[in-house]
């Protein structure tokens, strides 16, 4: 008895010293392309602005979870948009061999990393600080549309005329497709190295959608080795599990115009109660994608509001 008391100590101290190497652990990137503009290092996080010509209208976009902001390019790729790309906190910056600044505005956030405040900080000194047109529109997917709609609560005197587009957005009131129980989330750490042995299979391919677009497929690929450690894809799960029945849909009254695009057969996110959240938002307009995926940008380009000036 001694013995096998003894032998479960032992592996259970092993199990808890290979999930915090586990959870440390930094995933190789396998996502990079050139890029022409100006990166900016904003605590863990990166801002990208992308060099362009003579723009009149100035877009900044903020990827979902264990996203990079290699979606929207393809998108807003018309060279005369002053494009402003993020990343989350300790994400992988998409960029072949980057070289970040270091800007005297660009303070760490004061928020904890892996949560939408603090990215939602990022998103404000992006806005404050790089944005040159009057015409400014923020589209945030997923999570991405939670750290928007934060970002506004926290300066509502810079989203006065801001336009925001949230797609498939993480929503106050909002729920998952599928609840992760707490263990779940524990196994995290051991479950990764699989995920990126595999990254679309026949576990989570109702997950993606359609996948006949190449590009879309190739960006699906890249999704688990995005955040750098399993440690960030565990604080961005957590808080967002937090936000969302703790956030109340007064958020939206610190957005003034915009649309939020719901699509209808979303299996990352319940759209049920997407648009349920999202009827309580009187400022925006709401398109609804029938049998949309998560991922409307790929799927339904059109679905998107076209960039117009104030």
């Amino acid at each position: 008895m001694e013995s096998l008391i003894g032998f479960t100590g032992l592996a259970l101290l092993v199990l808890f010293y290979l999930r915090k190497y586990l959870l440390r652990k930094e995933s190789p990137q396998t996502q990079a392309l050139p890029f022409s503009g100006e990166l900016y290092q904003v605590g863990l996080a990166c801002v990208a602005k992308r060099a362009h010509n003579g723009a009149t209208s100035t877009v900044v976009v903020m990827p979902g979870f264990v996203e990079n902001f290699l979606y929207f390019t393809e998108y807003y790729a018309d060279p005369a948009i002053e494009l402003i790309l993020l990343t989350s906190a300790d994400y992988h910056v998409p960029v072949t061999n980057p070289r970040l600044s270091q800007a005297k505005w660009a303070a760490a956030p004061k928020a904890r990393a892996g949560s939408i405040a603090y990215d939602a900080q990022v998103l404000n000194l992006a806005l404050t600080h790089l944005v040159t047109t009057p015409n400014v529109r923020v589209h945030g997917h997923s999570r991405g549309g939670a750290v928007a709609l934060e970002a506004a609560r926290q300066q509502p005197a810079l989203f006065e005329q801001i336009e925001v587009i949230l797609e498939a957005p993480v929503l106050p009131q909002g729920q998952p497709y599928t609840p992760m129980p707490a263990l779940a989330r524990w196994l995290l750490p051991f479950f990764l190295p699989f995920w990126q042995q595999q990254p679309i299979n026949e576990r989570n391919r109702k997950i993606w959608g359609p996948l006949d677009n190449p590009r879309k497929r190739e960006l699906i690929m890249g999704v688990p080795f995005n955040p750098k450690r399993a440690a960030i894809m565990l604080a961005n799960l957590k808080d967002m599990a937090d936000w969302m029945p703790n956030t109340s849909t007064d958020i939206y009254q610190y957005v003034k115009r915009g649309a939020i695009l719901v699509p209808g057969d979303d299996r990352v996110l319940q759209s049920a109660a997407m648009l349920a959240s999202a009827r309580q938002a009187e400022n925006l307009q709401i398109i609804e994608i029938e049998g949309g995926s998560h991922f409307v940008l790929p799927d339904h380009p059109d679905s998107i509001p076209p960039l117009r000036p104030n």
